[in-house]
């Protein structure tokens, strides 16, 4: 395993030893690898969304494409027992 060494400062120390002492994570540690977990995830999802913004926008949907979602949801909601 990898180990990192970084400084912070004591807010965000303090900030942390209360979480450790909530029970929200077990120590400094295990805070500091959720915490980069949550931003690689976000970094992930933004590329994601970016790389479907461009497809659509070069490649914008038509009424085609969209037509039978309407008609699904249509169907869908009309075999509804309500």
């Amino acid at each position: 395993m990898t180990q990192l060494v970084t400084r912070i400062d004591e807010d965000l120390a303090q900030a942390i030893d209360r979480l450790v002492a909530e029970g929200v994570v077990d120590s400094r540690s295990d805070a500091v690898r959720k915490g980069l977990h949550v931003l690689v995830e976000q970094a992930r999802r933004r590329r994601t969304a970016e790389a479907i913004v461009a497809g659509y926008t070069s490649i914008p949907q038509g009424d085609d494409d969209l037509n039978w979602s309407d008609e699904a949801t249509v169907r869908m909601i009309a075999d509804e027992p309500w």
